[in-house]
């Protein structure tokens, strides 16, 4: 029998390896490039035409020292703070309503998705930037009740609020994670309680929630992380105002590498946001010993 070369011996070895050459290839030029080099950029004042001319920390100082960088970051927070709640809150309450037997639930389950599926587009950014102007829709039904039209894109309150209702509008994909979650609580539980005298109210938060709590957990962390990565909405539908009171971090970062050319502050911008989501889901972890409960209950 002839012996196989050391090549061939090697080849037939580590035929598996072959096979994810061209995964590793494009994960190497794609992912790893690209995030180690942001991180050499941020240290430098890396202009997009112009190259490097300076190198050191001042990309980061001026971030925790210009107001109007601050302010957008604490825009941030804010609008996380109010559209997260709310998302999982809405997403939650119409899978609990679409979990029970009704007749035709399957059409609204799918109508209720549909948003997600076209709420990215720029399409619809643009039509609930038409919705909500001043003659829009929204003023329309306004009028109907005798009421003057509200000016929404001229406040920064009522500026936060469409924006973040686009997003809370969105909420198809938590809302299925949620039904599948509801489907598997037992309904022996339910029984139980209910002969023991307690409401549909009570059942919900003493039973379902608590059975749930690992889906909240894990569309808490992704929705959370999604908003502070919000673009789509301040961009096309407020353009980040009025006077910057919708300029989301993203917002700003696009901003400075593709409109100032600054990529080297726009690098830093993005380190500084992933150090803020990733502190935030260490902290969702760390949290979840508390709150989430997994059937086992050691917390793991």
């Amino acid at each position: 029998m002839k012996k196989k070369s050391g090549f061939s011996k090697f080849l037939s070895e580590n035929i598996g390896f072959l096979y994810i050459i061209p995964w590793l290839i494009g994960f190497l030029a794609f992912k790893v490039y690209p995030f180690g080099s942001s991180l050499v950029y941020s240290f430098t004042n890396y202009d997009l035409f112009n190259g490097i001319s300076k190198t050191g920390i001042m990309n980061y100082q001026t971030i925790f020292t210009d107001s109007d960088i601050v302010r957008a970051f604490l825009v941030t927070f804010k609008y996380a703070l109010f559209d997260v709640p709310l998302k999982l809150a809405f997403a939650l309450f119409i899978a609990y309503i679409l979990n029970f037997k009704l007749k035709g639930v399957n059409f609204f389950r799918t109508a209720y998705y549909i948003p997600s599926i076209l709420g990215g587009s720029i399409a619809i950014a643009i039509l609930w930037r038409a919705v909500f102007n001043t003659d829009g829709l929204i003023n329309a039904v306004v009028k109907l009740f005798g009421a003057e039209p509200i000016n929404w894109m001229a406040s920064a309150n009522g500026a936060l609020f469409v924006i973040v209702l686009l997003r809370v509008w969105q909420f198809g994909s938590s809302m299925v994670i949620f039904l599948a979650a509801l489907k598997g609580v037992s309904e022996d539980l339910y029984e139980a309680a209910s002969i023991d005298g307690a409401t549909k109210w009570t059942q919900f938060f003493k039973i379902t929630v608590p059975m749930i709590t690992p889906i909240i957990f894990y569309n808490l962390v992704t929705q959370l992380c999604q908003a502070f990565q919000e673009f789509n909405g301040p961009f096309l539908v407020t353009k980040g105002g009025p006077n910057g009171a919708t300029t989301l971090i993203s917002m700003l970062i696009y901003n400075n590498a593709f409109l100032r050319h600054k990529m080297g502050m726009a690098c830093a911008q993005a380190w500084v946001l992933f150090i803020i989501c990733g502190v935030m889901t260490v902290v969702a972890f760390v949290s979840q010993k508390k709150w989430v409960y997994y059937g086992d209950d050691d917390g793991r």
